[in-house]
């Protein structure tokens, strides 16, 4: 990824580009194009083929069959082998494609994401003026399979990031773990990983007749067994070859590694390919103890449910009393001409160019809870809309030139209390500018969070006068 690519900006292609191959299990050739699309609009794949081109969206609910690769299927449309293309949008920062195939499977081209990460370099990644709404995960939380020994955690973390480890019980393979800190790091360290095998799985699926478009240079091939001369020739005829032999490091000898832990660095691709099936952009560590299409797609699940349950609380702000303020009281009142006991805000914790956050600590003494109500003080919600006011007087005051500005409500709209404030609460109160400010008037979003609860929102609209 580019030094200057803003992981906060949702990204799309600059151009559509397409690419050729056979799709592994069904043999069937298929073209692709990759194109450009709209922020907010996902992964979705377009099956040309078929009549009306159907489309289908890259979701977990949606998957159908993880037997041998990940399956979409919705209606007539059906998608299959779609983790090396996800996995490669993701990995190169693209949040937009629509994805045309002319055919029921993506081509697996050598098996690995490396070909379709060189397409979307050729086309280029596009920043979209929209922003990318990360989802982290504050919690931990673990998908466990006993019957496959399955284990995958995500814990909390400021990136997205994965560590695989697998365990196959292979003399072969060992124990391998590989790892991926940060996206930017893909390209290199992951897209090239190939797809693997063992050698008794692959008799099973030519005995099926389940990779017609195989190739040995699709997959690496682990050799667990001892081999006759009789299946080494019948391997050989299946994939073209005069000559098959194994490699005193027991893999076939059609391809040389391209890192010693290849396979677990492909099982880390697989991840981020099936979790891309989420719908949304988390942060977070994922470790995944021998994770599967079946294993990753019901953790995709498992973490989808988790934000639709908890998709309120993502713009809730965060308030640390142990770091210091970005505006004290004294300084407060240096901008506002509020003075007790109509200074509603005790200090301000986050102030952007679009947005600002301030603190009210609501206490018994009060003035107004004498007579609202005695015996069960509630703050009115004409104050606390007041507190929003002035906290974005501040937001708005800080964006103008040198001077001194005084600002006046012009409309309060869409204004709703869903909680009561009471004593002992802490207020956070957020407003975000709706629009650019133009000509002193200012469209500003309210909220006024207690813990994570939404208390009261509104949208409110204010000109800034300058004073003579």
């Amino acid at each position: 990824m580019d030094v200057k690519f803003n992981p906060d900006k949702q990204h799309t292609l600059a151009s559509a580009v397409s690419i050729s191959g056979t799709g592994l299990h069904t043999g069937i050739k298929v073209d692709m194009t990759l194109n450009p699309a709209n922020p907010g609009f996902g992964f979705q794949f377009r099956r040309t083929d078929l009549s009306g081109q159907p489309v289908i969206k890259a979701d977990c609910d949606l998957v159908t069959d993880t037997s041998r690769g990940t399956t979409l299927e919705s209606g007539e449309v059906k998608v299959s082998t779609v983790e090396h293309i996800l996995a490669a949008l993701v990995g190169m920062g693209v949040d937009n494609c629509l994805i045309e195939i002319n055919g029921p499977e993506i081509p697996i081209v050598d098996g690995s994401s490396a070909p379709f990460v060189a397409i979307i370099e050729k086309a280029g990644v596009l920043e979209q003026d929209a922003a990318k709404i990360w989802y982290s995960i504050d919690t931990n939380f673990t998908y466990y399979d006993e019957a496959k020994r399955v284990e995958i955690t995500i814990l909390p973390a400021v990136e997205y990031k994965i560590t695989t480890l697998i365990d196959f019980n292979s003399p072969v393979l060992g124990t391998q773990h590989a790892s991926l800190k940060t996206m930017k790091a893909f390209k290199e360290e992951i897209a090239p990983s190939r797809t693997f095998c063992f050698l008794h799985e692959l008799e099973m699926l030519l005995d099926n007749n389940l990779i017609k478009g195989g190739d040995i240079n699709n997959a690496i091939v682990v050799v667990d067994k001892a081999v006759t001369d009789e299946e080494m020739n019948r391997l050989a005829k299946a994939f073209g070859r005069d000559k098959i032999a194994v490699k005193s490091e027991g893999y076939l000898n059609n391809l040389e590694l391209r890192y010693p832990n290849e396979p677990a660095r492909h099982k880390l691709l697989d991840v981020v390919g099936d979790l891309a099936l989420i719908g949304y952009p988390v942060k977070g560590h994922i470790i995944a103890n021998r994770p599967g299409h079946s294993s990753n797609v019901e953790f995709a699940k498992k973490i989808k449910q988790y934000i639709k349950k908890n998709k309120h609380t993502r713009d809730i702000p965060v308030y640390d009393a142990n770091q210091p303020p970005v505006y004290t009281q004294q300084q407060i009142e240096k901008t506002l001409p509020h003075r007790f006991p109509f200074l509603l805000v005790d200090k301000i914790i986050e102030l952007t160019d679009k947005q600002i956050v301030g603190v009210k600590n609501v206490t018994f003494n009060e003035y107004f809870f004498q007579g609202h109500f005695p015996g069960n003080p509630v703050m009115p919600g004409v104050l606390q809309i007041e507190a929003l006011a002035q906290t974005g007087g501040i937001l708005c005051i800080n964006a103008m030139p040198e001077g001194e500005y005084d600002t006046y409500f012009l409309k309060i709209e869409n204004c709703k209390f869903k909680q009561k404030v009471v004593p002992g609460d802490t207020m956070l109160l957020k407003m975000e500018l709706s629009e650019p400010i133009r000509r002193g008037i200012c469209i500003m979003k309210g909220s006024v969070f207690v813990g994570n609860k939404l208390c009261t929102e509104a949208d409110l609209t204010a000109q800034l006068v300058k004073r003579n």
